[in-house]
């Protein structure tokens, strides 16, 4: 069964930038999303050692969405954005 059919809404592609920020807004990282959709979105990173499974995601267009990590491999993440 792929990650596809899990899914609540289709993603699309995209490449933006935003920034992790977690720790009570002390610490932060740079992130590439590469897909998107109303409830989340599949994000690129250097690393995903010290990403906490909780944090505020802002993208650079001003957006910002608080995250629960679904899954994590080395370098790739995919997040459910949370309800305000």
């Amino acid at each position: 069964m792929s990650t596809e059919e899990h899914r609540n809404a289709q993603r699309t592609r995209a490449l933006k930038g935003a920034r992790i920020v977690y720790n009570h807004g002390h610490s932060s990282l740079n992130c590439t999303i590469r897909n998107l959709s109303e409830g989340g979105a599949k994000i690129v990173v250097e690393t995903t050692i010290g990403i906490p499974d909780g944090f505020t995601l802002m993208l650079d267009d001003g957006a910002s969405h608080d995250c629960s990590v679904r899954w994590k491999k080395i370098t790739e993440m995919g997040v459910q954005f949370l309800p305000a």
